[in-house]
């Protein structure tokens, strides 16, 4: 029975963090209408995570309303609840980690490109240099060290809003009182990256 009540008093712990690690969904809300395009972003992502010259984990897009004015639109993965690119990988390479990021594991990716065709976004693209998948992270070496992404650190206006679904965040203050835009709704994707004055030409 000693040995028993010392096995339960060790392993409770250990099940009550699992089960606090499993509760968090990262996210990120974009608000187009603070975004002018000066770039912060692609240039701090590209440097924070050796992303090779041409190839891009995020980008601006700009459009030109009919009236003239120029919207900048920042683009990425969007962490799907539902990944189009996850089933057709052979070898289970790109996968969703317990907070809800989806990851492209180097070690497995075979570099057949089946996930690059299968993602709606264009958010992903064959790394020249490593020969495997590529794509956002939501840099996640840094959110282990409980730093924010390297794009939102460097957006100058706050366009870009990081945190947990699961925590109280101004994040999910966001999305819970304010009216708020994902891309593609009929890949039935469930993207994770919601907008604030998202313009219906952006939405492609």
């Amino acid at each position: 029975m000693i040995k028993l009540s010392a096995i339960l008093v060790l392993t409770l712990p250990l099940a009550s963090v699992k089960a606090e690690k499993m509760s968090k969904r990262y996210s990120m809300v974009i608000d187009v209408t603070k975004c002018y395009g000066c770039m912060a972003c692609v240039a701090a992502c590209a440097g924070e995570n050796n992303v090779p010259i041409g190839y891009f984990r995020t980008w601006v897009e700009r459009i030109v309303k009919p009236e003239g004015n120029v919207i900048f639109v920042p683009k990425q993965c969007n962490h799907c609840e539902n990944p189009p690119c996850l089933p057709p990988c052979p070898t289970g390479a790109t996968y969703r980690d317990e907070n809800g990021v989806v990851l492209v594991d180097d070690e497995k990716c075979i570099g057949c490109g089946a996930c690059v065709q299968a993602c709606p976004y264009g958010a992903r693209f064959m790394n020249p240099i490593k020969g495997t998948a590529d794509k956002c992270t939501f840099c996640d070496h840094r959110l282990k060290k409980n730093l924010l992404p390297a794009c939102v650190e460097a957006c100058p206006t706050g366009a870009r809003i990081f945190g947990s679904l699961t925590e109280k965040s101004e994040l999910k203050n966001i999305i819970d009182t304010r009216p708020t835009q994902t891309l593609k709704n009929y890949t039935n994707a469930n993207p994770q990256i919601y907008y604030i004055n998202l313009p219906k030409e952006a939405d492609r």
